[in-house]
């Protein structure tokens, strides 16, 4: 299980840019989902031009069946708030790969089933997400070494010398920031302490 937190409103309001399309993840119930905070929040974006809510977004099949009819109003926006776990954030980054796709949630584990994706994407439910800032590719799980710093010196033509089957995460991060024209975005400061900590676990007692 898993639980998902809301970003503060105002990273949320600062994500939303130009014509903006909202995709809320209902599907799995595994996953704890702050359903009325979101929809209170949403309703004060300014650009908001549909919101979609749908269930298991972590399937890219059932992801691709569900948004058919919103094609034209998707294809029409600038951006895409995804309001899920963080595999449902790069199963909708990865299927518009031309779109800046942004989280508007944080992932914290809990024990148990993580939903029904196929697993085509990975989310290390870390806490605080480097998503927003990679193009939707996780430098966590797409990295054999979980890098945060870019690419290392082992890759060869595009492939993780860990895993010889594997694409180097840091190398698909730096296409799809190019094809965003965000390439800036890998001249951000070295990596600060993040925020893992889950506010709905138990304190620990002395």
């Amino acid at each position: 299980m898993l639980i998902t937190q809301l970003k503060s409103k105002e990273t949320i309001e600062a994500l939303a840019q130009g014509k903006t399309v909202i995709i809320n993840c209902h599907g799995c119930k595994e996953v704890y989902f702050a359903e009325h905070e979101a929809d209170e929040l949403q309703k004060d974006l300014s650009g908001v031009t549909q919101i979609i809510t749908t269930d298991y977004i972590c399937n890219p099949d059932n992801l691709k069946l569900q948004l058919q009819k919103h094609t034209d109003v998707i294809n029409a926006a600038d951006t895409i708030l995804v309001f899920s776990c963080g595999v449902g954030v790069q199963t909708v980054a990865a299927q518009f790969e031309s779109k800046k796709v942004y989280s508007c949630c944080d992932t914290y584990p809990l024990p148990g089933f993580q939903g029904v994706t196929p697993l085509n994407v990975d989310c290390g439910q870390c806490g605080e997400c480097y998503l927003n800032g990679t193009g939707g590719i996780c430098p966590i799980t797409a990295c054999s070494k979980s890098l945060l710093n870019g690419q290392c010196g082992g890759a060869k033509e595009g492939m993780c010398e860990v895993d010889k089957e594997m694409e180097c995460g840091w190398e698909r991060i730096y296409r799809k920031l190019e094809k965003l024209n965000k390439l800036d975005n890998m001249k951000y400061e070295a990596p600060k302490v993040r925020n893992y900590h889950n506010p709905n676990a138990e304190e620990p007692t002395i």
